[in-house]
């Protein structure tokens, strides 16, 4: 009877073992916070940081494996706008790096005074107001892993939302979002600071991909653009043949032309801009990594190139914009050149598997674009030899063969929210109620499609830029889904806005501008205890001043 008394007895404790087991496991799989953060961007750092300085918990959880996005993936030619209206924690960060330059030691490869102080349309340094605009890739990140060590910020990295059943909504709010390996976050508030918008989208909130019709928002700059040629990214008056055999349209066309109709002026379609990356590269032996062939390398793809060549186009090396140590920041230029125009279109809502075959695709373009300067017998001699001096930088992004993390995302999907950004608040047509940050950036658009023209010859489409002639605000409805669709969740990155005027609030500075007043809006719904919609919205003024945030602009 004591046997079998004993065998029961242990039994029920491996049986009881079992089942604590299961719930430890299942409690280390599922996590709370007050604020829920997906994606790694600059807006998800600086949106945290807010939330941890007014004492809330805050967790970042993003398929990322480094943070701050294009900000420390590349793009270190920053475009600022007017310097005036950036503030708060965004300012903080340009003071940083202003502090990481004035060290002596943080000039590995170049005397400080031999970098020169070229920026984006402005001095890369402002020595008086503390700092600095350009920068290196590992610098930036450095700067937003300090951010979030010293306000003890959770990040779990490497985690992928199950975009088809991982959010769970209850009574009109998001409650918790649940990863592909199982793991699950609660919190009273979520934030969406993806390119892609993919929280937003997978929490059935309203958004758009692609370009508005301008008869949608009264605009003018919106939809297609046949016709308009501003930058100098295109193909202007050069008569280059689109065909195979010049001049012959039965030999077929080459890759990467559309033999699509374009569209007529103003009307909307579905494609959106395209994608680069943008490259750290460097002239210096010692920190150079030669540029090689790349796996699937086709010589073909940059035929069109050689035709832009023979025609008398030298532009190849005017966007190596300088950042400090001897490097670049390598943008598109010209009529052909890193922009991978048409590849992108279904991105914004493919799945992980199908983004990840066009982010390789674009890779292979880029790269193998390069190799091809560098290397293919047809290159002008002058222009191969200068290629050939050029290299990726040896201690940039050293855990992935020097390349850029994060492919630029310029559009993805953009939120419909409670209110819609267009470029009529932009140019100062209309007045924003309720602001919550400024831009100030040139409404900016690479192009959308290549085509061929009904006199037979090639040319781009979607590239233009409007200057806005004030800085403008961005209304606090333009991170707020409409309340009747989710009551907790703010979307500082894929805001609500037309395409045009996308096209000037998607620059860095600004997303982490609106990424930190989220976090103000966040932290003030959990300590009032109400809905983000139902806020004061002059207390949110007040509080956005106070955390240094600029709401209004006067000339000087």
């Amino acid at each position: 009877m004591r046997i079998k008394n004993n065998i029961l007895r242990l039994i029920g404790l491996s049986v009881l073992t079992i089942i604590l087991g299961c719930e430890s496991q299942q409690a280390s799989r599922s996590i709370e916070a007050d604020v829920i953060i997906y994606g790694g961007t600059s807006a998800a750092v600086t949106a945290a940081v807010q939330i941890a300085r007014m004492d809330k918990s805050v967790i970042i959880v993003c398929p990322d494996k480094h943070l701050g996005g294009m900000t420390s993936s590349g793009l270190g030619f920053t475009d600022t706008g007017n310097k005036d209206v950036i503030g708060g924690i965004t300012r903080e960060f340009y003071q940083r790096v202003f502090d990481h330059y004035q060290k002596e030691e943080s000039w590995k490869w170049q005397a400080r005074e031999e970098y020169g102080n070229i920026g984006q349309g402005t001095p890369a340094i402002d020595g008086d107001k503390r700092t600095m605009w350009i920068f290196e890739p590992h610098v930036a990140e450095h700067i937003f892993v300090d951010f979030l060590k010293e306000n003890n910020i959770r990040v779990d990295k490497d985690q992928w939302l199950d975009r088809e059943s991982g959010v769970k909504m209850t009574n009109g709010k998001i409650s918790s979002i649940t990863m592909l390996n199982d793991k699950t976050y609660s919190g009273k508030i979520f934030i969406d600071a993806t390119y892609e918008g993919d929280l937003m989208a997978a929490a059935g909130i309203n958004y758009h991909v692609g370009r508005e019709a301008n008869s949608v928002y009264n605009e003018e700059w919106n939809g297609i653009q046949v016709g308009v040629l501003h930058h100098g990214h295109h193909f202007g008056n050069r008569k280059i043949s689109p065909y195979t055999i010049p001049g012959d349209s039965s030999s077929g066309v080459l890759p990467r032309i559309s033999t699509n109709n374009p569209g007529k002026k103003g009307d909307g379609d579905h494609k959106i801009q395209a994608y680069c990356f943008r490259m750290c590269l460097t002239k210096l032996k010692d920190n150079r990594v030669a540029f090689e062939r790349p796996e699937n390398y086709d010589s073909t793809q940059y035929e069109l190139l050689i035709r832009i060549l023979e025609d008398g186009w030298k532009e190849t090396f005017r966007k190596f914009d300088p950042i400090p140590n001897y490097k670049t920041d390598v943008n598109n230029h010209g009529p052909f050149s890193f922009d991978n125009i048409g590849m992108n279109y279904d991105y914004p809502e493919a799945s992980y598997e199908r983004r990840s075959e066009i982010i390789k695709e674009h890779e292979t373009y880029q790269e193998g674009l390069l190799y091809f300067y560098a290397n293919d017998s047809r290159i002008p001699y002058e222009i191969k030899e200068e290629m050939n001096k050029w290299g990726l930088a040896k201690d940039e992004f050293n855990d992935n063969g020097n390349w850029p993390y994060q492919i630029y995302v310029r559009e993805a999907r953009r939120m419909i929210g409670e209110f819609v950004m267009t470029e009529n608040e932009v140019l100062g047509k209309h007045k924003v109620s309720n602001p919550i940050g400024m831009g100030s950036y040139t409404m900016d658009s690479h192009n959308t499609q290549r085509y061929i023209t009904p006199e037979g010859y090639v040319q781009n489409e979607g590239d233009i830029g409007i200057y806005a002639e004030q800085p403008y605000q961005i209304a606090m409805g333009s991170i707020m889904p409409k309340k009747e669709e989710c009551r907790n969740l703010l979307v500082p990155v894929a805001v609500s806005s037309s395409h045009i005027a996308y096209g000037s609030i998607r620059m860095e500075p600004v997303f982490m501008i609106i990424g930190q007043s989220a976090g103000i809006i966040a932290s003030m719904s959990i300590e009032d205890e109400i809905d983000i919609h139902k806020l004061d919205y002059s207390r949110i003024k007040t509080k956005l001043i106070t955390e240094g945030q600029v709401l209004n602009y006067r000339k000087k």
